[in-house]
């Protein structure tokens, strides 16, 4: 309850930040809150292309994990770093004294990355598809997710080194198990549980 407490917190402060104050840029001071016009909300509103945006909470270096997914989606950009200071009650909680927030776009969605300390774990009941028009580029993307700590799965599910599991699809596996064909989906299908990686040679 300790950890959901003290999350709630920090999600409150992250949204007053975002939405009441700018903090320094550049030069990574800590920053802390204060009052803006109405210009600065419209202004920040603006900013937001996205009606969701997937959160990834981490215990650190949010500029790290970013640098990290960058090297592996090659068409990605950091839009957003920012550090700011816990207020008095998230540090009552358990709280670090700052935490670091940045905001990166990978296949053309956003992604808000947290940096607020080992509270929190990825599991597999969240993962992101990547859908590969090709067996070379699942290799890519499957090479370069699970090497560096990071563990391979089956069915196409791996982990990456912070724990974030990734289903590494060939878009044409989905026409194979939804295929007219009862034959070439009963194939798919049997042929895939066998798997870790996918391998659609042999799916077909």
């Amino acid at each position: 309850m300790k950890n959901y407490k003290l999350k709630f917190l920090t999600t409150l402060v992250i949204a007053g930040l975002m939405s009441c104050g700018d903090s320094q840029q550049g030069s990574h001071k800590n920053s802390n809150m204060d009052t803006t016009s109405n210009q600065t909300l419209a202004k920040k509103t603006d900013m937001i292309t996205q009606k969701i945006t997937p959160s990834l909470w981490v215990d650190k270096g949010a500029k790290a994990v970013v640098d990290y997914y960058l090297s592996i989606f090659k068409d990605g950009k950091m839009k957003e770093y920012r550090q700011y200071k816990n207020p008095p009650e998230a540090k009552e909680q358990g709280g670090q004294d700052s935490f670091e927030t940045a905001i990166m776009e990978i296949g053309d969605i956003e992604f808000s990355i947290l940096a607020a300390g080992p509270y929190f774990k990825f599991n597999e009941s969240v993962s992101f598809v990547i859908n590969c028009k090709d067996q070379a580029e699942v290799d890519y993307y499957w090479d370069a997710l699970t090497a560096n700590g990071g563990e391979e799965g089956s069915c196409g599910w791996c982990k990456d080194k912070y724990g974030l599991s990734w289903q590494v699809v060939p878009v044409e596996y989905f026409d194979l198990i939804n295929s007219d064909d009862p034959k070439v989906r009963e194939k798919a299908m049997k042929n895939t549980l066998k798997q870790k990686k996918l391998i659609l040679s042999e799916l077909k």
